[in-house]
């Protein structure tokens, strides 16, 4: 099974919330330290996710577009 990097982060927690996301939605994820903790500044993770999974778990994680927003701005 490949494993792809989808997102990086100074702080874990943050990955983790993330992969709580995926989870919900059946897609399998893991979260990697990516160096040693940084004095106030978190440790250092990576979100990764199945090859396969990848575009599902992008769109899921990507901000919501706003119709209104989109159209008062034409």
């Amino acid at each position: 099974m490949t494993w792809v990097t989808l997102k990086t982060t100074n702080a874990r927690w943050e990955a983790e919330m993330m992969q709580q996301l995926l989870a919900a939605h059946d897609i399998p994820s893991r979260v990697v330290n990516q160096g040693m903790p940084h004095f106030g500044c978190g440790t250092p993770a990576a979100l990764e996710v199945r090859a396969s999974d990848r575009w599902t778990a992008l769109l899921l994680l990507s901000p919501v577009e706003d119709d209104d927003i989109a159209q008062d701005s034409a």
